[in-house]
């Protein structure tokens, strides 16, 4: 009987510590899938490897936040500020960072298949090695950005700001860059197979068409 009730108590308190992790709190901010922490300060937050899917983080302050590995897989980013944060390999598939500032932001290794980046600023952010198949980066400022060995197949680049971005061996298959400034961009080695180019400023840009 004495045992039974020991091996309760052990799992009631492992119980209880589980749930205090999952959902310990930052500045009100609880980290835990599908939260809800719109216009809140998470400024230099660790969340290295949290399941933050699902969640809502619009016009939230998440500068200098380390976010490495960390699952915001259709999380809602529209608006926030990341800028200088480390999202490298981040899963943000189908995530919305519509108008998001992510300059100077590290998001080299990240999946994010089909995300959202409208109207975001990814001034001097590093992409290299990240999977953006279909991401929409429509009128997305992309200045001195590293895309090196990206996979952006099918990308949305349509009206976006280029302007010496270094895409060296990226997959841009099928990418559609109808009205974007590519001026100085580097595509050395970059797959441009059925790229449209249509209406592209490309001045002084290498490995352009």
């Amino acid at each position: 009987m004495l045992r039974h009730t020991l091996l309760a108590l052990t799992c009631a308190l492992l119980a209880t510590a589980t749930f205090a992790q999952s959902s310990r709190a930052i500045d009100g901010c609880n980290i835990r899938r599908g939260t809800f922490c719109v216009n809140m300060s998470l400024q230099g937050a660790m969340l290295d490897g949290e399941n933050l899917a699902n969640s809502q983080f619009t016009r939230s302050s998440l500068a200098g936040a380390s976010m490495v590995g960390t699952d915001l897989s259709e999380a809602n980013l529209s608006r926030a500020t990341l800028t200088g944060a480390d999202l490298t390999d981040a899963l943000l598939s189908r995530a919305n960072l519509t108008g998001a500032n992510l300059t100077d932001a590290t998001l080299a290794g990240a999946r994010a298949t089909a995300v959202i980046m409208r109207n975001a600023n990814l001034t001097g952010a590093d992409l290299s090695e990240a999977v953006l198949t279909n991401a929409d980066l429509t009128n997305a400022r992309l200045g001195r950005a590293k895309l090196d060995g990206a996979e952006m197949q099918r990308a949305n680049l349509r009206s976006a700001d280029l302007r010496g971005a270094s895409l060296r061996g990226a997959n841009l298959r099928g990418a559609d860059f109808n009205g974007a400034n590519l001026s100085d961009a580097d595509l050395t080695d970059a797959d441009l197979d059925q790229a449209n180019f249509t209406r592209t400023q490309t001045l002084g840009c290498i490995g352009c068409p």
